[in-house]
């Protein structure tokens, strides 16, 4: 499916993008902490970002496995979205919103394999 193509494609470029920004921008300005914050922002937007490259194969294949294509945007828009923020501004408060997109990251991760097996239910293997 074109979105979920699309859109692991913007995810992967902006991962190596926001990665070379880090790491010519940040070093030497920011903490240790928010350093490490932005990066696990970035390498949980780079494996989602793939995970969408293979959603978008397989879409056309079960509902299950669009469902698992919106929740990765989603839990990539909160979790990595919020570490980023959080990282550069300091702002405390987008502490609450990063759980939100790691249990949506999960519920994807859910609906991966119930497209999976609804899969192997349909062809009787």
């Amino acid at each position: 499916m074109r979105l979920f193509g699309s859109a692991g494609a913007v995810g992967l470029f902006l991962g190596v993008a926001f990665g070379a920004f880090a790491a010519h921008l940040f070093q030497g300005r920011v903490s240790a902490d928010a350093l490490g914050l932005f990066e696990t922002g970035m390498r949980y937007q780079m494996y989602h970002s793939v995970a969408l490259l293979i959603v978008a194969f397989l879409a056309d294949k079960g509902k299950f496995f669009k469902y698992a294509g919106q929740f990765y945007i989603i839990g990539i828009l909160l979790f990595s979205e919020s570490l980023y923020t959080f990282a550069m501004t300091n702002i405390s408060a987008l502490g609450v919103i990063t759980p939100f997109g790691g249990l949506s990251f999960l519920v994807g991760h859910l609906f991966l394999l119930l497209g999976f097996l609804e899969g192997k239910a349909k062809s009787g293997l």
